[in-house]
């Protein structure tokens, strides 16, 4: 069986939409195609730990990965989660037909819980953009993401979770955050202040007057 899903790769501030493509066919160790880098080879060891700790079995036959599109540089450990689900549901160890209707993104540790990622904003963005329903990651970033209205995003802390929400897509409600209460009581709070700031006088002189002209700053 083919399980198809979805990731993405950031470059600055903007988001590529990358499919993830997992089979599981005659022959033996696990190759992951598609240009990816150190991280992303290593998450073979911290995805087959996952698996085996949380139940299931790492399928001894041959297991590719493809990470399309192929010319673009996979970088970073957030592709460790959809893998792991691909690879479970090519194996028919899960019922997930809903993968590819979702981004996943997120870092496996060894035991199956999930690590924060970067760049989960332009993912998001990119995410409703190209029509997906949502986009599943780590629970310490989906506040983030929720600030981006049209999409579902499904936080969960470990593989399991993840599992348990493909298997029934109603059982983990999507996380929903005002976005106007948090820019009108927020954008303002901040933990720093320039009477922290013992000198540079002219820097700030400059940050306030390019403040009140709502200028950009290049420093």
């Amino acid at each position: 069986m083919l399980a198809k899903t979805y990731g993405s790769a950031v470059f600055g501030i903007d988001a590529t939409t990358i499919t993830i493509e997992v089979t599981v066919i005659s022959g033996t160790k696990v190759f992951i195609v598609g240009l990816p880098d150190n991280a992303v080879k290593e998450s073979q060891q911290r995805v087959e730990s996952a698996i085996k700790q949380n139940g299931y079995f790492m399928p001894r036959q041959k297991v590719v990965v493809n990470l399309a599109p192929a010319d673009i540089r996979k970088e970073g450990s957030s592709y460790d989660l959809p893998i792991a689900l691909g690879i479970l549901y090519a194996s028919e160890q899960i019922i997930a037909d809903d993968l590819d209707k979702y981004v996943v993104m997120g870092e496996l540790s060894l035991d199956g819980i999930l690590r924060p990622i970067k760049g989960v904003l332009p993912i998001a963005i990119e995410a409703r953009k190209q029509g997906f329903k949502g986009f599943v990651l780590p629970k310490e970033n989906a506040a983030e993401a929720a600030i981006v209205n049209n999409l579902d995003i499904i936080s969960v802390s470990n593989l399991n979770e993840a599992i348990d929400f493909f298997r029934d897509p109603g059982s983990i409600e999507p996380l929903k955050v005002d976005t106007r209460d948090v820019f009108f009581h927020e954008q303002t709070e901040n933990d720093l202040d320039f009477s922290d700031v013992q000198g540079q006088e002219n820097i700030k002189r400059a940050l306030e007057i390019a403040a009140a002209g709502g200028h950009n700053i290049i420093k």
